[in-house]
């Protein structure tokens, strides 16, 4: 039976907005994760057939097929085709998933899953707001969406705000939350938990000096409870505050997967296997509670349930978001996120997929534990969900 083997997973620490990767291009940060992953590999790059690459913001310097691009900006052979794809913030976890499908298929044996997002660069909305600017068009929904479900707009703050009403939970639960992402993340950082799956990136401070950006600049070293406490809240009468929301990020990751023949053929050392994946969708209104139906979809599909799960990475795009998973899944709170998350790390769109998954790798390993989830919420009502089996 064919397998599909991640054999290396990479990320740049995240940048914050206008922060310490400002200055970098998207398409040269890209092409550094991708010479980053074959690197680790050992692989030799000519027998590379594919690279997928997630992006949400094509526009700008992102805009002309980034994924291309980093493969012309990167020392790999330009003779390696690429792809760029859009499934909102989950683009480049559906890029693991298109990769795995290729090599189970047997159409292809070497393809690089991989993310970009510079959120500085390339400001969310900036394909939307040029058009509308220019007097063309409304917005992306026409009002047969908004007729067909009853309501006069469609935002994912709305949802999230959905989210926390129908599950019932409390600004207390969620500022409670956004500060154990920060500990989590504080404590990652400091006992080295990311050294391995980072790649340093030079940059230039604001005094002038050269030197390597090596740690998560969204992290709040200095985090309490009482200041998350005292963060205005983003909607009036609701209950969310940029404090439990995830970061504005810039960043990129990259995960190489292989087929069984390519592992023997190209003596390559496997990290995980991917042993069950899917993608559902649903009502696009709430649109951020998908994760819990799709985690019960691909459970269903590989025979597991969510006790065998050693470790979660459920993408924290609002706080109610895996909180509510959390609930309505009766996971167990101590296996998720266990270095923190997107609250504190941020959250590069089209990036997020590989760079979960690579977090997830190395924490799996590193904990000698088996079975990882990765799933993430998606504009539209999306969510995709990957298991893993750590090697």
């Amino acid at each position: 039976m064919p397998e599909a083997y991640i054999v290396s997973a990479v990320r740049t620490a995240g940048g914050r907005r206008n922060g310490r990767l400002r200055d970098w291009h998207p398409v040269d940060m890209a092409a550094r994760v991708l010479e980053a992953v074959v690197a680790r590999s050992g692989i030799d790059p000519n027998v590379i057939d594919d690279v997928i690459m997630g992006c949400v913001t094509q526009a700008g310097e992102q805009a002309f097929h980034v994924g291309r691009n980093a493969v012309l900006a990167s020392s790999l052979p330009d003779r390696i085709p690429a792809v760029t794809i859009d499934r909102q913030c989950g683009s480049s976890q559906q890029a693991i998933q298109f990769a795995a499908q290729a090599v189970l298929s047997g159409t292809q044996d070497v393809v690089i899953a991989a993310g970009v997002e510079s959120m500085s660069r390339v400001p969310m909305g900036l394909a939307l707001s040029a058009p509308l600017q220019q007097g063309i068009g409304t917005g992306p929904y026409t009002q047969a969406i908004f007729d067909r479900y009853g309501v006069t707009e469609i935002t994912q703050f709305a949802g999230a705000e959905m989210i926390a009403a129908k599950h019932g939970l409390t600004r207390d639960d969620l500022d409670a939350f956004g500060f154990e992402s920060q500990q989590r993340a504080i404590a990652a950082t400091r006992a080295g938990a990311f050294e391995a799956e980072i790649l340093p990136l030079e940059v230039v401070t604001a005094e002038g000096a050269t030197e390597l950006h090596v740690v998560d600049e969204g992290i709040r070293f200095d985090a309490t409870l009482e200041a998350i406490q005292s963060v205005k809240l983003v909607t009036p009468g609701g209950i969310i505050t940029a404090a439990t929301s995830s970061q504005i990020c810039d960043g990129a990751s990259a995960v190489m997967i292989v087929s069984g023949e390519a592992l023997k053929a190209h003596g390559l050392t496997p990290i995980a296997r991917i042993h069950a994946f899917g993608v559902t969708a649903g009502d696009p209104v709430i649109m951020l509670e998908e994760p819990i139906p799709a985690t019960r979809h691909v459970l269903g599909k590989a025979g597991m349930t969510i006790g065998e799960i050693d470790l979660y990475e459920v993408n924290e795009a609002f706080a109610p978001v895996p909180l509510a998973w959390l609930k309505e899944l009766g996971a167990d709170p101590a296996k998720l996120n266990v270095n923190g998350g997107a609250i504190a790390l941020g959250h590069p769109l089209g990036s997020s997929g590989t760079k979960l998954m690579t977090t997830l790798i190395h924490a799996l390993k590193a904990r000698g534990l088996r079975y990882g989830l990765q799933t993430m919420c998606e504009g539209g009502g999306i969510a995709n969900v990957t298991i893993v089996e750590a090697l």
